[in-house]
């Protein structure tokens, strides 16, 4: 409620409407925010301009309440439901394309940004997909695989991996030198790389988690000798 005043006296008070979340807007371009609002028309099915109008009012700092019960007339009677979601995924969808400006800026400063990648990340279409993409770029601390490559047991991890059938012990030992003291050394260290290789593969992590989404189970049993103890959590 704002108080409005007219030569020091109050004349009268106007309602606002609560200020939306939607509100606190990143940077979008507006082919951006064209192509946001696009995609919550499919997902929603409803007409573009139906989201347009819904944006424009949330972005005015309408909340959905207001939105769904006086605002009909503009939004094409988008209900309470639809407008819910609408937000949501408006909050979602921008965070995600501010975030994607802040990983193609830092993969390009490091020099490493190419038109193949910059293709992959411009069509990442989810936080998890953009940040699994990213990893392989993102700052971090030195590393056991870090430090095996410096020791030059790369081309050992690409040997093992090209051909599983060669003997590890008698291929490692000619990558035994003052950094890497035997071929058990040089092991740990291709295998260090070759993991967060695998780690940081945007592919494979993500089909391994649609994989634990969609097969994996979560089961849970009472330790041995501690029935008693554990009764009360038999409904788990």
């Amino acid at each position: 409620v704002r108080t409005a005043r007219h030569h020091g006296g109050v004349t009268g008070t106007q309602v606002q409407p609560q200020q939306s979340p939607a509100e606190n807007t990143p940077p979008t371009g507006p082919a951006q925010a064209r192509a946001i609002q696009q995609r919550i028309a499919d997902e929603l099915g409803v007409r573009p301009g139906q989201v347009a109008a819904a944006v424009d009012l949330l972005d005015g700092g309408s909340t959905v309440p207001f939105v769904a019960r006086y605002r009909k007339e503009a939004t094409g009677s988008l209900d309470d439901a639809q407008l819910r979601t609408l937000e949501e995924r408006l909050r979602y969808l921008r965070e995600l394309e501010e975030r994607r400006a802040v990983v193609l800026d830092s993969i390009r400063s490091q020099g490493k940004l190419d038109a193949a990648l910059e293709t992959r990340i411009l069509a990442a279409d989810s936080k998890a997909r953009l940040e699994d993409i990213y990893l392989p770029f993102k700052p971090k601390r030195r590393t056991k695989a870090m430090i095996a490559r410096e020791a030059g047991l790369e081309p050992l991890a690409d040997t093992l991996l090209a051909d599983p059938t060669q003997d590890p012990q008698t291929v490692a030992a000619d990558f035994v030198n003052e950094q890497v003291a035997d071929p058990a050394t040089a092991l740990e260290g291709a295998r260090a790389i070759l993991v967060e290789r695998f780690a940081e593969d945007a592919d494979l992590i993500g089909e391994l988690r649609e994989q634990m989404w969609e097969r994996g189970r979560l089961t849970s049993r009472v330790r041995e000798g501690k029935e008693e103890a554990g009764a009360k959590f038999s409904d788990y």
